[in-house]
C-alpha cells in the first residue's frame, strides 16, 4: 500500500478536500500538523482562476485556518506562466473577471480588445454578449486558443455555478473549436509549473483532492501519486466505477495525516 515515504510537497484541493462551503472538514488540521511533523510541506491547488489568491486566502483565514507562509496556486497562475514563458510579447483577449484580468495585467501581459494572437478563455463571472461574440469571430479567425482549466462546473453548497468548461462546449458549438491547450489539472503544464516553482521532482509531489477528473487524473495521465478524498463530489460507488484511480483512497484528508504520522519523516534521499 502506498505510503508516501518519498513525498515531499502535497498539492491540495480546496473546496470539498479542506474545508466545504464555509467549514473546516474533519481532520483538515490535523493533515496540516502532520504534514509539518514529517518534514513536509504542502499547498492549496484551485482550478478556480475567478478568484485572486489573496482572496483564497482571506477565507481560509476566515474559516480559522492562518499559517505563517501558506500559499494557493490558481490555474490562473500557471497559464501566465506559460504566456510569459512561451509566448513572450503575445497579445492576448482575456475572457475573465476584475481578479483575472488585474493578475494578467500585473504579470505584464497585454490585453487587447481588437486582433490579439491569443484568446484566453477564463472562469469569467462577468461574461456578457459582446465579450462571447468577440471571442468566437477570433477563434474562427485562426487565433490560437488557451483555457485556464476544464471544469464544467463550480460547485457551491448545494448548488453549482457554470465554469469554463462549460464556456468552452458553447464556442466548440459556436465554431467548431475546442482550446488548442488547457492549463489547469489535469494537465501536464500544472506540473511543469508545479515542479518549478517548487523546485521539485515530479516523484515528489502528490495531488491530493475529491474530483477523479481533475484532482485524480493528474496522477494517473502524468505518473504523479494521489490521495482521493470522500469528502466532495466523488462517492466510493462513484469510485468503484470509475476508470481513474488514486494511489489510496481516504475518508477524509485527516485519514491521510495519520498515515504520514505513522509512516515517519520524509524520505530525503
Amino acid at each position: 500500500m502506498e505510503t508516501y515515504s518519498d513525498i515531499k510537497c502535497f498539492i491540495v484541493d480546496m473546496d470539498g478536500t479542506f474545508y466545504l462551503g464555509d467549514t473546516l472538514l474533519p481532520g483538515a488540521r490535523a493533515f496540516a500538523d502532520a504534514v509539518k511533523a514529517t518534514g513536509r510541506h504542502f499547498f492549496f491547488f484551485t482550478n478556480n482562476s475567478s478568484h485572486s489568491e489573496e482572496e483564497c486566502l482571506e477565507k481560509l483565514r476566515r474559516l480559522g485556518y492562518d499559517e505563517p507562509g501558506m500559499s494557493v496556486i490558481i490555474s490562473s497562475h500557471v497559464t501566465i506562466d506559460f504566456l510569459k514563458r512561451c509566448r513572450p510579447g503575445k497579445t492576448v483577449y482575456l475572457l475573465g473577471n476584475e481578479n483575472l484580468t488585474n493578475d494578467f495585467l500585473k504579470a505584464g501581459i497585454e490585453l487587447v480588445n481588437d486582433d490579439p494572437d491569443i484568446v484566453v478563455l477564463g472562469f469569467d463571472t462577468t461574461l456578457t454578449y459582446e465579450k462571447i461574440d468577440k471571442a468566437a469571430h477570433f477563434l474562427a479567425a485562426g487565433k490560437e486558443y488557451i483555457a485556464t482549466h476544464p471544469d464544467d462546473n463550480c460547485p457551491l453548497p448545494g448548488s453549482f455555478m457554470v465554469d469554463t468548461g462549460s464556456m468552452m462546449a458553447m464556442f466548440r458549438q459556436s465554431v467548431g473549436r475546442m482550446p488548442d491547450l488547457i492549463m489547469g489539472k489535469p494537465y501536464p503544464f500544472t506540473v511543469d509549473y508545479v515542479c518549478h516553482r517548487l523546485g521539485v521532482n515530479p516523484g515528489e509531489i502528490a495531488f491530493v483532492g475529491d474530483r477523479l477528473e481533475t484532482d485524480i487524473k493528474i496522477g494517473s495521465a502524468n505518473g504523479l501519486k494521489t490521495a482521493l478524498v470522500y469528502t466532495g463530489v466523488t462517492s466510493p460507488e462513484q469510485y468503484r466505477m470509475s476508470d481513474i484511480k488514486a494511489s489510496r483512497e481516504f475518508n477524509n484528508i485527516g485519514e491521510l495525516g495519520e498515515l504520514l504520522l505513522r509512516s515517519g519523516p520524509v524520505n530525503h534521499q
